[in-house]
């Protein structure tokens, strides 16, 4: 597979990432239950087949997606670059809320590390802004962890330009995690130009737009408590708009042996500013799929046609 380093002097890792949010199982986000014996096995894939790192986040299952992770590395956890997020909480009632005190993020990166079975992390990330904490707080929280040795690089989530700039002045911004996709291109603006030009690695989420992109998506396989229903891509009427677009793709990922889940993490992983993507997996065939993505390079014309497309229909959240 291919690697690229991620952000300033920092490690080679694959260009696609084993995604573990799904596997965490039902919580506020949730895709549904899971089997963890297949999520395991799927980590298994991931690994035998070359993914060389796994995001996961404390929030995910409140914990569950941590625990499957560190059963499945176990024993061979040198082998595996572990990234984990804080900063979404519990509120003790099945909620996650953000949570980016000091004394919080200290809290959860104790827990992570019990669940993950492992005295260090290779990436330890904020997962939220949190309007009540100053940035310098909580990212001056995430350096003195570094020094500490409890964490061997540090990244944020879902930050701007403005935000990233405050954590910049204390101490170089190792990865940002955005969403990024076809379907959602706002951080192309500004954010991951920024990103480029002060070397910090991207590590995108949702190249596929939550599955919508795969070229197989049926709304009507959707367990009943799972997150996307109430998601703005999974209604009407851009659901329709959206699978239309697939349609309109899938000739093009044919013609070169792939599918449009393939196409549509290639298409992302093609910006300059991207280090791997995030791709989900809940087993080891959607795994060894998602694999073929890696080598898969869109030529100048097609990449035009997939933007006309885009342009045409216009799908904004």
């Amino acid at each position: 597979m291919q690697r690229r380093q991620l952000g300033k002097n920092g490690p080679e890792l694959t260009n696609i990432g084993f995604g573990a949010w799904a596997i965490g199982g039902p919580w506020q986000f949730g895709w549904g239950k899971v089997d963890d014996d297949v999520s395991v096995k799927a980590i298994y894939a991931a690994i035998d087949n070359g993914i060389n790192w796994i995001d996961t986040a404390a929030v995910y299952g409140f914990g569950h997606s941590e625990e499957v992770v560190g059963i499945a590395v176990k024993g061979m956890r040198e082998k595996v670059f572990i990234a984990t997020k804080c900063g979404l909480v519990n509120d003790g009632s099945g909620n996650a809320i953000n949570n980016l005190d000091p004394k919080s993020i200290r809290n959860e990166i104790e827990d992570s590390l019990k669940r993950l079975q492992t005295d260090y992390i290779d990436l330890y990330q904020i997962h939220k802004p949190d309007p009540k904490i100053p940035v310098e707080d909580s990212w001056g929280t995430l350096v003195e962890l570094k020094k500490e040795g409890k964490t061997k690089f540090i990244g944020v989530s879902t930050y701007d330009v403005t935000q990233l700039e405050k954590c910049m002045k204390i101490e170089q911004v190792q990865s940002l995690q955005p969403p990024y996709s076809m379907l959602k291109r706002d951080y192309e603006e500004s954010v991951l130009p920024y990103c480029l030009k002060n070397n910090i690695g991207v590590v995108a989420y949702s190249p596929m737009q939550a599955g919508l992109l795969t070229g197989k998506f049926d709304v009507n396989k959707l367990a009943e408590d799972d997150w996307r229903r109430k998601n703005f891509f999974f209604k009407e009427p851009v659901l329709t708009k959206a699978l239309s677009l697939v349609e309109k793709l899938r000739p093009m990922a044919n013609k070169s042996g792939k599918t449009v889940g393939q196409l549509a993490i290639a298409w992302v992983l093609k910006n300059p500013a991207l280090t791997s993507a995030i791709v989900g997996a809940r087993t080891s065939e959607q795994c060894k799929e998602n694999i073929q993505a890696s080598g898969y390079i869109l030529s100048e014309e097609e990449i035009e046609e997939i933007n006309k497309y885009l342009n045409e229909f216009n799908l904004k959240d």
